[in-house]
């Protein structure tokens, strides 16, 4: 794979790289689902929402915005006249997906637990590409059984990253389509590359790599 982007040093320049990672993404057409998510804490996702959406839209591609209820969806139409046109309701979606055209590309914003039952409604039966922003599908719910856990897994792995970001603590994680995932380390004069991944790593795997690092800086 390619080498990875440098770390972004704004929000700006982070959305300008996801915003190419998943038009690469679309372009190749590998696969019908992919996940972006910039991991920051009281991240504002509805203005990342709206530019990601114009600049698909200004790259040519035919698009649906999708919101996980009525009422988000009404705050987006408000905030975007020139995209009201485009953006809907999980609920509402699911009524009118079957008529929809196959090219047109679902851009789902921020599907949390608790809306996944009526997401992966919306995903099963939609035959366009699907984009996830800042979606989370894993629920560690004590009361959720092994089968539903079981079959809500399988929906997770259906997913491709397009692009992730995370800040870390002495570090960050970034993973750019099509390069591979990064681990960088937080030095005094900045952020080091420090040794990237096929798949994603875990914790564990992390928290070991910047252990190491520190202890012979």
């Amino acid at each position: 794979m390619a080498k990875q982007d440098s770390l972004p040093a704004d929000l700006l320049i982070a959305e300008h790289q996801l915003q190419d990672a998943i038009s690469a993404a679309l372009a190749t057409g590998k696969a019908q689902r992919w996940s972006a998510n910039l991991c920051f804490e009281n991240l504002r996702v509805l203005p990342v929402a709206l530019r990601l959406a114009r600049a698909l839209v200004d790259q040519g591609f035919s698009l649906l915005i999708a919101w996980p209820d009525a009422g988000t969806a009404a705050l987006a139409r408000r905030e975007a006249d020139d995209l009201s046109a485009l953006i809907i309701d999980f609920k509402r979606l699911n009524q009118i997906k079957s008529s929809l055209p196959d090219a047109r590309v679902l851009l789902a914003v921020a599907p949390q637990p608790f809306d996944y039952e009526t997401f992966q409604s919306v995903c099963d039966g939609y035959s366009g590409p699907v984009v996830m922003l800042n979606g989370r599908l894993e629920d560690a719910a004590v009361g959720i059984g092994s089968v539903v856990r079981k079959r809500r897994r399988s929906f997770i792995l259906t997913w491709h990253q397009a692009y992730w970001l995370q800040p870390l603590e002495g570090g960050a994680l970034m993973r750019s389509y099509p390069k591979e995932w990064t681990v960088f380390r937080l030095d005094q004069d900045g952020y080091r590359q420090l040794s990237t991944f096929n798949a994603r790593p875990d914790a564990e795997t992390i928290f070991a790599l910047l252990a190491k690092k520190n202890q012979v800086t």
